[in-house]
């Protein structure tokens, strides 16, 4: 199977302290891993240097086997991500913001991709309104559209359901196990929803204080820790309980 994202060695150091120390792991094509871990664990550090936004203090990450670090500019079109923590200009219209980013990732027909998105992503009633004016889950959905609009081999996903309500939540993972079928896309996913990581992901990496200190599939770990569901696997380990 080929490996889309391989990590290795990868550590960040800030102030002399690890945020992210020595991990190692692979996502393969067409596969979807999560990343959990409390806050302040290292996950979106990780994602960071996984975008090349960040320099790593030591290791390096593979793209289909090429250094991001050294061919970040070859590499960006072929990636994508969602965070509740970067948001859109506020000022552009749904569309304006599309089209943006369509033409920085050089889509071929964007017209007819915006098109394609607005219908899947239920944005034809928000798709000339002020970004800035939106709900919050309106605004998810549109993010949502960018972070596809390339049609990603490599998708980074931070968080992509925070604070949304349980039927937003559930439409956008149908939206995700939908087009993940579709496109054979790699999924990156951090995420503190425990049922969501259950329902899409086939392995889980588990980090506190920057380290991987467990990974598996779900099942596995839920057995493995003699919890019920991977919520008690979750507080299990983040409280560093026996």
């Amino acid at each position: 199977m080929q490996t889309s994202l391989e990590v290795i060695g990868l550590s960040k150091m800030y102030n002399n302290r690890y945020a992210v120390k020595n991990i190692s792991f692979k996502l393969n094509q067409n596969e979807i891993i999560g990343i959990l871990g409390p806050n302040g664990c290292g996950k979106t550090t990780t994602i960071g240097m996984i975008l090349g936004l960040l320099k790593p203090t030591k290791g390096k990450v593979l793209v289909n086997g090429v250094e991001i670090e050294k061919n970040r500019v070859d590499l960006l079109n072929q990636i994508n991500f969602i965070s509740p923590y970067i948001e859109l200009p506020k000022k552009l219209t749904v569309k304006q913001n599309l089209e943006v980013y369509g033409r920085l990732y050089d889509i071929k027909d964007l017209n007819k991709k915006i098109k394609s998105l607005s219908e899947k992503l239920r944005l034809n009633e928000i798709i000339n309104k002020i970004t800035g004016e939106l709900s919050s889950g309106q605004k998810n959905r549109v993010s949502l559209a960018k972070s596809v609009i390339n049609d990603p081999i490599l998708l980074l996903l931070d968080e992509p359901t925070a604070s949304l309500d349980p039927e937003t939540g559930y439409f956008v993972r149908n939206f995700l196990e939908d087009y993940q079928k579709e496109k054979k896309t790699s999924i990156l996913l951090a995420s503190h929803n425990m049922a969501e990581v259950e329902r899409l992901c086939s392995s889980v990496l588990m980090m506190n204080e920057g380290s991987i200190i467990d990974q598996g599939n779900p099942i596995d770990l839920i057995k493995k820790h003699g919890r019920k569901n991977m919520e008690e696997v979750f507080l299990k380990l983040a409280r560093k309980q026996t």
